[in-house]
């Protein structure tokens, strides 16, 4: 779903030179990798130019693979002299392959590529390395913010970023009349001027009731879902205030799913949607002229923007490589945490890429989508990469959908479904 749902046009940095065939990372003919290189420790990492032996890293992903194709092309350029190849394949269940093979060294990746919220349940399995550990702040400091904070778990630094998506404000050039405003209160009045509810015609539509689209505002008013110890906060004051001021917006939206709203707005019956990344392809498919505005522009009555969830596509080393291949894993990470990686994504991939330093190429810096998810990234919350976070969105999401779409009683839902959250925790133990 993330970002690699559009291929732009001007392709700049490294990434293009393929292997024809090749599906994932392209390992190229004729590497030879000695029978024992992984167990035979950092020597044989270090020693590898030497002997003339290259040192095979194998990442797993569950994601786009003409992603983790330009990510393997760019990196391999880099590592050709350091002889270590990086090789990406693909894990459907990823989350579930590293539960069976985490320790296992012989069938097990080195490393793997996934999204940060999943980082509590692999840190818990005790099969992780600290990435501070293998890298240092050379590496982590050219890092937005936001992407290394999501990569943190129990004061722990465990992933090293690579590319994140956030929500966005996409609306349609051609039905939004003047210009987007900059606070909610004036999105509000727009949207009660321009919205015809009978008609089936919106000015801006949402997931009202979803929480991960409902999150700016929670956030932006001080409120969380969970926090970093495991407590709900369903029924804080914040949260409840957050809840309170979407529901107004919430009765001149559309009642309807993620199918639902992103219809109404390629078929032109609505003039705004908040969405992400992947939405682009089929909205140019549908011929819309596409504006994008980041959600931090918007500022809420309390003077604070709208902070939506970010997903951060972030790497974990498993502990057995940390310990047999730290020199090669060393230079795999440093590879693809390079500037020319993240100018390939995003050129390639339209991917928003963590190195702060890549936004300076004129490509990167010329894509109004990428550039909103960057200013986006300054207000944003990683999304909460505990375990206990996997049951909190059916309590969060029922309700908001009591609350909009059955008229109940804000602090009253507020208190019932706090409860049911803290059953569903303590059933996790």
């Amino acid at each position: 779903m993330l970002c690699g749902v559009l291929t732009l046009g001007c392709l700049t940095g490294c990434g293009n030179d393929a292997q024809p065939g090749s599906e994932t990372a392209g390992t190229a003919e004729g590497a030879q990798t000695a029978e024992g290189t992984e167990a035979a420790g950092n020597d044989a990492a270090a020693d590898a130019g030497a002997s003339g032996e290259v040192v095979e890293v194998k990442i797993w992903h569950d994601g786009d693979e003409s992603i983790m194709q330009t990510i393997a092309d760019c990196a391999n350029e880099q590592l050709a002299a350091e002889f270590v190849h990086v090789t990406f394949e693909k894990k459907t269940g990823l989350t579930d392959q590293l539960q069976l093979y985490g320790t296992d060294e012989a069938n097990g990746p080195d490393m793997y590529l996934y999204a940060h919220d999943s980082l509590g349940t692999f840190a818990e399995m005790g099969i992780l390395a600290p990435i501070t550990d293998i890298v240092g702040d050379e590496v982590l400091g050219e890092m937005l913010p936001m992407t290394v904070e999501a990569g943190t778990y129990k004061d722990t630094q465990y992933l090293m970023p690579v590319y994140y998506e956030t929500l966005l404000f996409m609306y349609n050039k051609e039905l939004w009349e003047g210009e987007v405003p900059d606070t909610t209160e004036d999105l509000y009045e727009y949207m009660a001027a321009h919205t015809d509810v009978d008609a089936g015609t919106y000015a801006v539509v949402n997931q009202h009731s979803t929480a991960y689209n409902v999150a700016p505002f929670i956030n932006g008013f001080g409120g969380f879902i969970i926090d970093k110890d495991a407590n709900p906060g369903l029924n804080t004051p914040e949260m409840i205030e957050a809840i309170t001021y979407n529901q107004k917006f919430a009765a001149l939206q559309a009642d309807g799913d993620y199918n639902t709203v992103t219809a109404l707005f390629n078929e032109g019956k609505a003039a705004a949607i908040i969405g992400g990344p992947w939405l682009v392809s089929g909205i140019r498919e549908a011929g819309i002229d596409l504006g994008i505005k980041s959600l931090s522009d918007f500022t809420l009555p309390n003077g604070n923007a709208l902070a939506p969830y970010s997903g951060v596509q972030s790497i974990g080393v498993l502990k057995y490589a940390a310990e047999n291949k730290k020199d090669a894993v060393a230079k795999v990470l440093t590879a693809i945490a390079s500037p020319e990686v993240g100018i390939a994504l995003a050129n390639q991939s339209n991917c928003a890429p963590a190195n702060g330093k890549a936004y300076a190429d004129e490509n990167v810096a010329a894509n109004e989508m990428i550039m909103a998810m960057k200013v986006t990234a300054e207000t944003a919350q990683p999304m909460p990469n505990i375990p206990q976070m996997s049951v909190m969105w059916g309590p969060a999401e029922s309700l908001l959908a009591a609350v909009n779409k059955s008229g109940a009683d804000v602090e009253e839902s507020a208190k019932q479904y706090q409860n049911e959250a803290l059953t569903a925790i303590a059933d996790m133990q």
